[in-house]
């Protein structure tokens, strides 16, 4: 992996931390991620002309892959919206980062990228970071704990969520491999957009809108230029580096979300939370120089 890859692919990790804060001081999470979309749409559109880039329309694989993109990664949210919905978080949420186990076969198998091994064991100490980072204490009883009622309808959702932000991912490589990084993100945020104003046309959703942006316009003007440096830099990132590499380093926002809710957010210095960030940096390290 390239030192450019990584720096920005590290660099859209603080930004989507930096953006998902804002959502967490939001009211009302997926109106205000819709709104979020509004601001960054908005600038992408205005600053589109001013760009160096030629505009090019996108050919019909290319439009394929930005659809796929945008469905699968709204679906993401609303699976895991629907699982934490019914599910505790030390449940859901290592169960919905269950993509980085698939990405790599992806990888492999469809788009014929090679691992080696020191990038293979950096992409596990990754997995290993970011499942146990809600954990209550690292013990095997502990780490099976999330799998043990398949049953669950929570737990359903959480697995669907990390398989479909999957295919996402393979979608995303595919698209940034002939066509332009910062084209393709313009139509994937348009795309996603599209998708999450039909949802939100709902009767609950909609008496909503108005409330959220009086209450926190100044979080969502904030939101645009971060979201934008969050979607281009991790694009142009996986321009340049194998997707079985690029979407576990981006989990290093994980570990800035747990130093930004430990010295901003006043939240528990928990020893967990540390190791397994820590564990996330090792792997992150790793798949740097394999």
């Amino acid at each position: 992996m390239t030192a450019l890859s990584f720096t920005l692919i590290i660099l859209s990790a603080v930004m989507h931390a930096l953006w998902n804060t804002l959502v967490k001081r939001s009211r009302h999470k997926t109106v205000f991620i819709w709104w979020m979309f509004i601001a960054s749409g908005g600038l992408f559109s205005l600053a589109l002309p001013l760009l160096p880039e030629q505009f090019r329309w996108p050919g019909t694989e290319t439009i394929l892959m930005i659809v796929t993109g945008a469905v699968c990664f709204v679906l993401y949210h609303l699976f895991n919206g629907r699982a934490y919905q019914e599910g505790d978080l030390s449940i859901v949420y290592p169960l919905s980062q269950t993509s980085m186990i698939y990405v790599p076969v992806w990888g492999i198998t469809l788009l014929g990228e090679k691992l080696s091994l020191q990038g293979i064991c950096g992409i596990l100490l990754v997995i290993l970071g970011t499942y146990s980072v809600q954990l209550q204490q690292l013990s095997l009883t502990e780490l099976l704990r999330p799998f043990r009622d398949l049953r669950s309808r929570s737990v359903r959702f959480a697995l669907m969520a990390g398989f479909i932000y999957s295919i996402g991912s393979i979608a995303e490589k595919t698209g940034v491999r002939y066509y332009s990084p910062l084209l393709f993100t313009y139509f994937l945020v348009l795309t996603m957009l599209l998708l999450m104003t039909i949802n939100l046309s709902r009767p609950k959703y909609r008496c909503l809108i108005k409330e959220e942006l009086c209450e926190h316009w100044g979080l969502i003007l904030c939101s645009g230029p971060v979201m934008m440096a969050s979607f281009l830099t991790f694009r142009y990132g996986l321009s340049m580096a194998p997707v079985s590499y690029a979407v576990p380093v981006r989990q290093v926002s994980i570990m800035v979300g747990v130093l930004i809710g430990i010295l901003f957010l006043g939240e528990s210095f928990g020893r967990i939370r540390l190791i397994s960030a820590l564990f996330i940096l090792a792997g992150a390290a790793l798949i740097r120089f394999g």
